[in-house]
């Protein structure tokens, strides 16, 4: 059971890592950080899937095709555990060796859109304040970590109630 699950979550982070690395490159090749987000979250899904995969598979090797709800939601949570922290070490790499101004350009794009959108100068100036302390936050690679592991884990805990609530299926009788 146990290497099934670190199987499973191993691939699913992986599968996150990869996809990530691969937006990452592109960003840097076109100095454009647009859509981003969804990006990101489309990659988490996409690597979630293997979570999925990873329950149902338990299920059907361990549990005889029977898992109940709880179960089901655990060994999930599980999986997704390992994904999160396989993302977490990755963008840590990723920060560190490609990408060390990331909060630069994040922070010049995001003024650019308010300034493009025809924002005022004051709200502007208040966003870039605020920028200015999430870059000075960011340079603590405890706090970095902490931050990135709470982006996967809405997704997360969400494919693991969905895997839970589609997967569960009571013995015959």
């Amino acid at each position: 059971m146990k290497n099934l699950i670190l199987k499973y979550g191993l691939i699913s982070g992986a599968v996150s890592v990869a996809l990530m690395a691969a937006t990452t490159t592109w960003f840097r090749q076109t100095g454009k950080l647009e859509g981003g987000e969804i990006f990101g979250y489309a990659g988490m899904v996409l690597s979630m899937l293997v979570v999925f995969m990873g329950v149902r598979a338990y299920r059907e090797q361990y549990r005889n095709g029977a898992i109940t709800f709880g179960e089901a939601f655990k060994v999930a949570a599980l999986m997704c555990l390992i994904t999160c922290v396989c993302y977490v070490v990755g963008w840590m790499l990723i920060y560190h060796f490609v990408m060390p101004d990331f909060m630069e350009q994040y922070s010049n794009a995001y003024l650019s859109n308010m300034k493009s959108s025809g924002m005022s100068d004051a709200d502007i100036q208040k966003a870039s304040e605020q920028m200015n302390r999430y870059k000075e936050m960011y340079k603590n690679p405890l706090l970095r970590a902490g931050l990135t592991f709470m982006e996967p884990l809405p997704v997360a805990l969400l494919v693991s109630l969905l895997s839970a609530a589609l997967l569960r299926r009571k013995v015959a009788a």
